[in-house]
């Protein structure tokens, strides 16, 4: 790390280059870790590391479709209980077709809601929850649960339009082939609306205005019309 500091009178201004911190796994207590393994293997999650020592210490590490982090679990890796974790985020660009996934692979998870209070997707606000995703699936506004075999919740988020400085502005990156086609799917739809605003011509240069609105959907910033 490095480090320029200014001093004026009796301010001090720092430039600092930070060092990055890559949040790389989380790690979530359980009971029975064979149970657990099976269960997130069950999911199509992929099996990154499970190392048992004579200590009895044991770690096993799966990575859910499309994660840059993973989850972490074993034994005598945790002091919690098991069950305590929740709210962990797992960010989708389509809520509905990732709880039929879901759903089909025999998880039991809960209807798509939208909070109606600031942190009712948490569950700790009484009646703040409403059926159905939010009024139209504003980003950041839809969600799902479940929980695994031992109680562990995880939340799934709709997030389809980034806030601002929420992503790398060098670059433009997609965790999955379907998250990539759900963006041409939204850029196509807008389109067809650019077009019939110009009069329904045919637009010669359609792929430099779909790489435009999926750069500035991904980024955050102002959408093409």
């Amino acid at each position: 790390m490095t480090s320029t500091t200014h001093t004026t009178g009796t301010e001090t201004t720092a430039a600092t280059k930070q060092v990055d911190l890559q949040l790389e796994a989380v790690v979530i207590p359980v009971s029975d870790v064979d149970r657990s393994k099976r269960f997130y293997q069950g999911l199509g999650w992929r099996l990154d590391a499970d190392f048992a020592f004579d200590n009895g210490f044991r770690v096993v590490q799966v990575t859910p479709p499309g994660s840059p982090a993973s989850i972490q679990f074993g034994a005598r890796i945790t002091n919690q209980q098991p069950g305590t974790a929740e709210g962990i985020y797992l960010v989708v660009s389509d809520i509905a077709a990732a709880r039929d996934e879901l759903v089909a692979l025999g998880v039991d998870v809960s209807d798509v809601f939208h909070p109606q209070a600031p942190g009712a997707q948490f569950g700790q606000v009484p009646g703040g929850q409403a059926d159905g995703p939010a009024t139209d699936r504003a980003s950041y506004g839809s969600f799902a649960a479940f929980r695994d075999p031992d109680g562990n919740t995880y939340l799934i988020q709709e997030v389809t339009t980034r806030l601002p400085g929420r992503v790398d502005t060098t670059a433009t990156q997609y965790a999955s082939v379907n998250d990539l086609v759900e963006a041409l799917k939204r850029a196509a739809a807008a389109h067809g609306e650019h077009e019939a605003r110009d009069g329904g011509a045919y637009d010669e240069n359609w792929p430099q205005w779909y790489a435009a609105y999926m750069v500035a959907e991904r980024h955050g910033d102002q959408l093409p019309r």
